[in-house]
């Protein structure tokens, strides 16, 4: 999304877990497929547990649900705990709180994250250029 609108230049996007359970293995094939589908090409991915200097590294660390928010903000430093922020926070007219974890079910889990997903992403987005244009514009 940040490509097709022409700001990749402006972002640095990363994803990390909150375990390192999977650490340097590549997405789960189902989500490939499911992302494949949708034009999104997860194959470069390579898994990475998330760290204290992401908050320092990072303006925004997004959490997919209440149990990943909670070990996030005990790994957030004071003057960065204000970065952390659920990803559905920014999903329109949601009915979800949290993205739900597919793995233990079927293709269709895969399908609703990918919408969840690109809902919120599309509009944390849409905020974020919003506020790229009125720092221009100053």
């Amino acid at each position: 999304m940040v490509r097709d609108v022409g700001l990749e230049g402006h972002f640095h996007i990363d994803s990390a877990g909150t375990q390192g359970y999977h650490v340097g293995d590549e997405p789960d094939l189902r989500s490939q497929h499911a992302a494949r589908k949708r034009g999104y090409d997860l194959s470069p991915l390579r898994a990475r547990k998330v760290e204290k200097a992401d908050f320092e590294r990072f303006d925004l660390i997004l959490a997919m649900d209440d149990d990943h928010h909670r070990v996030l903000s005990r790994l957030a430093p004071p003057a960065h705990a204000h970065k952390l922020k659920m990803m559905l926070s920014y999903a329109k007219e949601c009915i979800h709180r949290e993205v739900p974890d597919p793995y233990y079910g079927g293709p269709d889990g895969f399908e609703l994250v990918l919408d969840l997903l690109e809902n919120a992403s599309a509009e944390l987005l849409n905020e974020i250029r919003a506020e790229l244009e009125a720092s221009s514009n100053a």
